[in-house]
């Protein structure tokens, strides 16, 4: 994206494909908010696989009731998490800089919980769920470490989501 930063060294992608995957460096992911202080040996593991990707405003990453396949630590721009109701789609939160975008993969029953869209042009690291849940079986310490992050993760999102629903519960009555 023009004026954004990017990894060192590599182009910017839009949704690169199984076969255009670009290579991150663990350098770059240790940078991120959601990282930071994760030891050396952990990012590189993720590293292997993330990718970047870009994506235009209106791009939809995921919708509620399918199943994650990947997730995202978005590095530029704004995402919305919605739920869709009946006659509208509700706004629960606008995710940004530093955050991570995804949490379904991590855990069973593995299916999306809400609808997630860019509202505005959005660089992200993109990663394998797969392979990372492969990673967290292998090298238990950083399963460890990793879930400790997305349940802190999880704790901000149901929070998020409570305080919006009690704000639309108040408008409606």
């Amino acid at each position: 994206m023009a004026g954004q930063e990017q990894v060192p060294g590599r182009p910017a992608v839009v949704n690169p494909g199984q076969n255009s995957r670009i290579p991150v460096p663990a350098s770059a992911l240790g940078g991120h908010q959601f990282l930071r202080g994760m030891p050396g040996d952990h990012l590189v593991l993720l590293a292997g696989a993330a990718s970047l990707v870009d994506v235009p405003a209106g791009h939809r990453f995921f919708g509620a009731g399918r199943m994650p396949h990947q997730f995202w630590l978005i590095r530029a721009g704004q995402v919305a998490l919605h739920m869709d109701m009946p006659g509208r789609r509700m706004t629960v939160e606008t995710l940004g800089r530093g955050e991570l975008l995804g949490l379904s993969w991590s855990l069973p029953p593995s299916q999306w919980q809400f609808g997630a869209v860019a509202v505005q042009p959005t660089q992200a690291f993109e990663f394998d769920a797969a392979a990372v849940l492969r990673c967290c079986d292998e090298d238990p310490a950083f399963g460890y470490e990793l879930t400790r992050r997305v349940l802190a993760a999880v704790a901000r999102r149901l929070h998020a989501t409570r305080t919006r629903l009690v704000e639309v519960s108040a408008q409606l009555t």
